[in-house]
């Protein structure tokens, strides 16, 4: 004798074609999370010789040579390069995603982390620093080398296609920002100042504790125009991480 079960069956294909929906729903419902970075801040005990500014600057300070750093937010960036900043997809701001919106409503994406670098050379008959000598180490062994503008030139370079066009426009647009603004290997005279960018990847989202450090920096130089004396200088940076929940919650990490 057989028997037949009233039980419903499961069709597998439906469930593959279900799965997906089920997941999303379970994401949006309160299961999933984003990322939470907030911004860079100055740790409150610096290296010998630094300074805290209520901008989030940190200064090096000998004599009257000073060297200044500060995380650069994309808000600031956006407001900096306005113009550049807008269109969405077609934003020509090299350093941001501009006014780019994501899907679902995340929260902002961060394209690079940038800083703001400035030497004032009241002190030495000349200094010389080489932004491919600024390094970031973060507290979790993560470390990150600043980008060069060929490196960025690459990078947006496989945007564009061919040499005319829409795309091609943008990406000439994004490059010659970049040649205007970024710091580049500078010799600093005495009573000079120089000021620009300094950009590395992305910091992930499991850094929160970072030290950047500029090496290498020249302070002297020989007859022959050879370096004599170098210094290395290290600026600690923190800020909050965590998970950001769909109702706007925000759980925090312990940072190392």
């Amino acid at each position: 004798m057989s028997y037949e079960s009233n039980s419903p069956t499961i069709n597998s294909n439906r469930l593959g074609l279900w799965l997906p929906m089920i997941v999303a729903l379970a994401l949006v419902t309160g299961c999933g999370y984003h990322y939470y970075m907030g911004p860079l801040e100055p740790v409150s005990q610096q290296a010998t010789s630094m300074t805290i500014a209520d901008d989030g600057s940190v200064t090096y300070v000998q004599g009257r040579f000073e060297v200044r750093l500060r995380p650069v937010s994309d808000e600031e960036l956006n407001r900096q390069f306005s113009s550049q900043s807008e269109g969405g997809p077609k934003a020509t701001n090299p350093y941001t995603f501009g006014d780019t919106e994501f899907y679902e409503g995340q929260k902002k994406r961060q394209r690079f982390a940038v800083f703001s670098l400035n030497v004032k050379n009241y002190e030495y008959p000349k200094v010389r620093i080489d932004p491919a000598r600024v390094q970031i180490l973060a507290s979790n062994g993560r470390v990150y080398w600043s980008l060069s503008k060929q490196q960025l030139n690459s990078y947006y370079r496989a945007y564009a296609i061919g040499y005319r066009g829409n795309a091609y426009s943008q990406y000439r647009e994004r490059r010659d920002l970049l040649a205007r603004t970024m710091l580049g290997l500078e010799e600093v005279f005495s009573g000079q100042e120089v000021e620009g960018l300094v950009v590395f990847p992305n910091l992930h989202p499991d850094v929160g504790q970072v030290s950047l450090v500029v090496r290498d920096l020249v302070l002297r130089f020989d007859y022959r125009d050879e370096p004599v004396e170098m210094v290395e200088l290290t600026y600690d940076f923190q800020r909050d991480i965590g998970r950001l929940y769909p109702d706007g919650t925000v759980q925090l990490s312990a940072n190392d």
